[in-house]
């Protein structure tokens, strides 16, 4: 994660400081999304490698995660055609992280 910090504030400086072609800029801007690549292979590893209870407190997690974000960015686009400002996309992701930690707490709590 650490790489990934440093790749993107080297590209937002860059993107700042330097007039580029368009096709320069969007490689500019998606490379900080090589080290995430290199996350999620090190988590699936990780989730690969564990006992079945982990794997299974994991599975609930992230199917915790995956239904209440669509819920709530379901229910968030409904609010943004009354008025309510737009949800940039970006945020999805961060949430849906945040929600599997907290499913993992949840459902990890049931076997202990």
């Amino acid at each position: 994660m650490g790489f990934y910090v440093v790749l993107l504030i080297a590209s937002i400086s860059v993107l700042t400081k330097f007039e580029l072609p368009k096709a320069a800029q969007i490689v500019i801007t998606l490379i900080p999304v090589i080290p995430t690549i290199f996350v999620v292979v090190a988590v699936m590893r990780a989730l690969r490698d564990s006992d079945e209870l982990q794997q299974k407190i994991q599975l609930q997690a992230v199917t915790f995660s995956a239904v209440v974000t669509g819920l709530i960015t379901f229910t968030y686009g409904f609010l943004e055609n009354i008025g309510f400002s737009h949800l940039p996309s970006l945020f999805i992701f961060p949430l849906m992280l945040a929600l599997w930690g907290i499913g993992v707490g949840i459902f990890a709590r049931n076997y202990r």
